[in-house]
């Protein structure tokens, strides 16, 4: 009795820990998407810099978290409720890694715009970015408090990113077609207009497995009016 207790223990704090790497892991991958914004809003290279080195702390936690996933498949057997979360944490986990991609992105094409002339005051951008952080933690709060309501409010905030990535795009464009000359600008603002979108969807991604990891229910594939829904 004694000896299944202590293995009820150990199992417990190892689901413990999945968590807390994924936590880790998600502040790792917001403060690299606010480093590759704050490098290109300050013109910092360096810091972009620092962005494209980080990724390999990233990529390594990555790899250990989805480790630790599959050990606790293969020797704990865990069914219903543990199951659902420790398949829903792999997930999650690649989720986070690719949003580290996305700052290393974002960073490589600061390091270019950095030398150039600016080709306009960064206003959408910064709105952008600080939405897409906080669904990034927003999603990871839903996760540990198992929480719904927040999962679905970072749902909805998807919306506003896609709307402000179009946005931009249409300023861009009208830059482009009244002087070719800040086509290569405009191209790469655009890029990471659109790396942030993408960081937004994956933060959406994220809530939609919580749903799934509470409720048992998938609503990856609801159409956009459904979002609203508990």
């Amino acid at each position: 009795m004694k000896e299944k207790k202590l293995t009820s223990t150990h199992y417990e704090r190892e689901l413990r820990e999945v968590k807390k790497s994924l936590i880790y892991l998600g502040a790792l991958a917001e403060k690299a998407i606010q480093d590759a914004t704050t490098s290109l809003l300050e013109r910092n290279s360096d810091l972009a810099h620092e962005v494209i080195a980080g990724d390999d702390q990233i990529n390594k936690l990555d790899v250990e978290i989805e480790e630790k996933c599959i050990r606790l498949l293969a020797l704990r057997q865990p069914a219903a409720r543990d199951l659902r979360f420790i398949t829903t944490a792999i997930k999650i986990n690649g989720h986070l890694e690719r949003i580290g991609d996305m700052a290393v992105n974002i960073a490589k094409r600061a390091l270019i715009l950095n030398e150039e002339p600016q080709l306009k005051p960064y206003i959408d951008l910064p709105r952008m970015a600080d939405i897409t952080r906080g669904m990034i933690r927003e999603s990871l709060d839903a996760l540990i408090n198992e929480d719904c309501d927040l999962a679905n409010k970072v749902r909805r905030d998807d919306e506003m990113v896609d709307n402000l990535n179009e946005q931009i795009f249409r300023e861009l464009l009208t830059f482009m077609i009244e002087d070719p000359r800040t086509i290569h600008r405009a191209i790469l603002i655009t890029q990471i207009s659109k790396n942030l979108e993408r960081v937004s969807d994956h933060a959406e991604s994220i809530a939609d497995m919580v749903i799934y990891m509470v409720t048992g229910k998938s609503v990856r594939h609801q159409f956009r009016g459904e979002k609203h829904e508990k």
